[in-house]
This record gives structure tokens, sequence and C-alpha cells, in this order.
């Protein structure tokens, strides 16, 4: 037992792992022994699976202890209570349901105006989502967001986080970004702190957060939502690339691609975060996968900070799922076994 404990722990870090374990280790899904580094070994009942034979799939090995769908008998999550008081409370919405009713038509007025005035120009700017019109139907959204990520074991943030032990507010400088970082004018900023002020009064995107058996938690529009829109900021702790080389986190995203890289910044949305770590990514080993494409995934200069926005690429559907290309800067996240 102690032997087989030890090779597990030494496939989980894909250490010169052999070619093959046909001969004693093999995975429950597919029979096979091959792609040694990615077969995982339950700490319960020892038995093999690859990372890309499990539903939901696991992007990379996790670290620690790690157990079967059998021995952890995944069902699926429990749904968070569709109770006003508690999604208020959750997502700490600071105005009561009627006074965002009462302002929710004067918000689509001025987003109207605004978005008639790009239209005029020849450059094109970033519009602000359009949230569901029945607060009900806002309610489930929201909820559905607080059983993923309660599911997940994350706080709900909307905004970068600095704690201690981690980078310093003042470490995300954009000047730093090795080539420059495209500046965000003046009126796409406006936008972007339309679409906060509104999270903030309970008016969500129209979005929900669905589970699939294979893909996992995964978001899909629940309205039309237009080419151009702000779907949302991806969020978590900020903290310097060095300290998470050795992470097996598989959603970490890249905040600061500093020239000198122990200044480089990744965000960490694994303890806090908010609807952008459950948008999955395309696969882009497949021409298939590559249309599914919906989102661009920007970092942008924000008054001299570093900030990532999911922005839609093209006209979205009601019922579509949301994806974007994980490998938009590093091409290396290993996306051949994405749905």
């Amino acid at each position: 037992m102690a032997a087989v404990k030890a090779r597990a722990m030494f496939l989980r870090r894909r250490t010169r792992a052999p070619k093959s374990y046909s001969d004693d280790v093999h995975c429950q899904r597919c029979g096979s022994g091959d792609f040694g580094s990615k077969l995982l070994l339950c700490d319960k009942c020892d038995k093999g699976y690859h990372i890309f034979c499990l539903r939901p799939i696991l992007a990379s090995v996790p670290k620690g202890s790690w157990f079967c769908p059998v021995c952890t008998n995944l069902k699926k999550p429990q749904l968070f209570p569709l109770v006003q008081t508690k999604i208020v409370d959750f997502f700490r919405i600071q105005r009561s349901p009627e006074a965002i009713e009462n302002q929710t038509q004067s918000i689509i007025k001025k987003r109207k105006r605004a978005c008639s005035l790009a239209m005029s120009k020849k450059k094109r700017k970033l519009l602000a989502y359009n949230p569901t019109e029945d607060p009900q139907r806002r309610l489930e959204q929201m909820a559905s967001l607080a059983t993923a990520l309660n599911a997940s074991g994350t706080e709900y943030s909307n905004e970068l986080t600095y704690s201690p032990g981690m980078a310093l507010r003042s470490a995300n400088c954009a000047a730093l970004e090795k080539g420059g970082m495209q500046v965000l004018p003046k009126e796409d900023i406006e936008t972007l702190n339309l679409c906060k002020r509104m999270m903030e009064k309970g008016e969500c995107p129209p979005l929900m957060v669905v589970f699939d058996p294979v893909e996992g938690f995964t978001v899909q529009a629940d309205r039309y939502i237009k080419d151009l829109t702000i779907i949302t900021e991806y969020v978590g702790d900020v903290d310097y690339l060095k300290n998470r080389e050795n992470d097996d986190g598989d959603s970490m995203m890249t905040l600061l691609h500093a020239s000198n890289t122990l200044k480089s910044l990744v965000i960490c949305p694994d303890k806090r975060s908010n609807i952008a770590r459950f948008i999955n990514g395309i696969n882009n080993f497949s021409p298939d996968g590559r249309k599914k494409q919906n989102l661009k995934c920007v970092r942008y200069d924000v008054n001299g900070e570093c900030r990532v926005l999911l922005i839609a690429n093209r006209d979205i559907r009601k019922g579509e799922r949301l994806y974007y290309d994980y490998n938009g800067y590093e091409h290396e996240y290993p996306t051949e076994h994405f749905v």
C-alpha cells in the first residue's frame, strides 16, 4: 500500500512519469495505462483515472489529496435558497430591491443614449450589460452564482483583492507591462464603473450558472447580449507569479506580464471571485472548439492599474454558453481535452 501511495504522489507532481502503467495501473474510464503523467490514483481506493476522462474533466493535476467520484459519491451541488434576504446578504447588495427597480428605467435610458452616441462615431465603444428586467429572474441568476461559489468554497467578490502576504496594490503598475498595455479610454472606464454600480445594487449580468455533468459549472446567457458588451471583470487575490509557480490551481489569470519576471502578477480566484471563474475555455486544438468562442479576455491599463475584462466578441443569443480562449497570451494552458 505504501508503495502505491508513493506512486500516486509521484504522479501528481508530474515529474518523469513513465509513458505507460498498463501492467499495474489503468484508467477506470478508458481502460488505458498510457499518459502516466495525467493518471491520478485515488487516495482511498487506489484506482486510477485520467484527468481528461473524469466528468467534469480536470484541466490539471490537483495538488494534495484526491478522491475519485466513487469514493466522494459526487452529487449535484446544493442549490442556494431562492430567498431575497439571503441573496441580498450574500452579494452585499447596497440597496433594497424596490429602490433598484425604481432606478432601472433611468439607467437603461442613460445606457441607450450612450449606445446611440457610440454608434455615431467611428471608434466602437464598450457597452454595459443589459440586466434582466424581471426582479425574480435576477434573483434566480444570482442564486445560481451563489450555488457555484458555495460549492467551490469561494467567497463572493467583484474587485481585485490585495491580501496580507501577497502582492501590494502598489505592485499593480501597468507601466511595468512588457511591451506596454492597452489603455482603456475614459468613456469605457465610465461604462465599466456603471457595470460595477449595477452589480452593487443587485442588477447582475443576464447570466445563469448551470452544472453540466461533463463541463462542471458553466455560464450561459439568459438573454440576448450584444457584441462588445462587458460581461464581467476577472477578479480574485492578486499575487506575484513567483509565489505561485508550484500552485496547481487551474483558474489563475495573468494580470501583469512584466519585463522583470519577479514583478509579474497573477489573479488567484480560488478564495474570492465572481462569475468569471465559472466561464469555460475553448479547445484550442479543435476547429469546432474555436468556433464556440464568444468572449475575448483583454488586459487593460485602467487609471495606471492592470485590469482584466471579459468582453463579448460577437452577438450572443439567449441560452448560448460562454467561452473564451484561455491561451490568449502565454499559450501554455492544456486545453486539448476540453469539450
